[in-house]
């Protein structure tokens, strides 16, 4: 079939309910909305900042486009809400299946409390780490795997400008800080973006020093979230699984369980000054 032979604009609701088969179905709708403009991709990626081939990568669904440039094809393709609708959908099929419900958790927290020990949080790792972290990948990811990752993982961190603002607490081994997922440099600028984001006055970031006898962390990384509802959860991911704790009785006992980590922990007036410390050794 040639571009110009392509059908209607297929339904949000008729569309097959796995990630891919929204996102496919979006670049299928898209691709059929342009024809009708008759517009080539070059000059629709003009419109939108961005290349032809980023375009094609949109169509084929190998790739899912930010929220900002669903509205923005919207607009230049007259299509009258036809892309918009699939903006809820395409949110969700941007994440693994089973980081959804967590996802959909961060955007109604009012409180997030996360225990790291392995890498630095997601919401706090620059673009550099993002891509050099999945990159590691075992097994490895193809390029629009990493672009599409990257990309959501980004979009999370729009919490951090939230209003009401949520209260924000990361507590991370110094084993984290100590990892050169990326080499120096990369390792140099999440240090730095650290430093920035511990300055905001609903986050707080600390440190706990490996040289320390006391650790109530020991069972492993998880994140404590308090639902704008008073809801509270507890989310555990690791080798590939992961488990998202709804009794309420385990939400209590994670909760005491990071109150005694961050006490445990260097303040966060200490902990900056150890990032900074940290930086000053690479």
């Amino acid at each position: 079939m040639t571009e110009e032979q392509a059908g209607a604009v297929p339904e949000p609701a008729a569309a097959d309910k796995s990630g891919q088969g929204v996102v496919a179905a979006f670049g299928q709708s898209l691709k059929t909305l342009r024809l009708r403009a008759k517009m080539e991709r070059e000059e629709v990626g003009k419109r939108l900042g961005y290349s032809a081939s980023t375009i094609a990568s949109f169509e084929q669904g190998r790739r899912i486009p930010p929220p900002r440039a669903i509205d923005r094809a919207d607009e230049v393709l007259e299509a009258g809400g036809l892309l918009t609708v699939w903006k809820d959908q395409l949110e969700k099929a941007q994440y693994p299946a089973f980081f959804q419900g967590m996802a959909q958790l961060e955007k109604r927290a009012m409180e997030l409390l996360a225990y790291d020990t392995l890498v630095v949080n997601g919401l706090l790792q620059t673009e550099e780490y993002m891509r050099a972290l999945v990159g590691n990948h075992c097994p490895p990811v193809d390029a629009e795997t990493i672009e599409q990752r990257v990309t959501a993982r980004l979009a999370r961190q729009d919490i951090f400008d939230r209003r009401p603002a949520p209260l924000l607490s990361f507590v991370m081994c110094e084993s984290v800080l100590r990892r050169k997922v990326g080499g120096g440099e990369v390792l140099r600028g999440q240090l730095e973006e650290l430093l920035l984001i511990g300055q905001r006055r609903n986050v707080e970031i600390q440190i706990m020093p490996l040289a320390s006898e006391d650790n109530a962390g020991l069972e492993g990384p998880f994140t404590f979230i308090t639902r704008d509802d008073g809801k509270r959860f507890v989310y555990v991911e690791a080798q590939g699984t992961n488990t998202l704790e709804t009794d309420p009785k385990q939400a209590v006992l994670a909760a005491a369980r990071y109150g005694i980590i961050r006490s445990q922990a260097l303040t966060p007036r200490e902990s900056l000054a150890f990032v900074e410390k940290l930086l000053g050794e690479l």
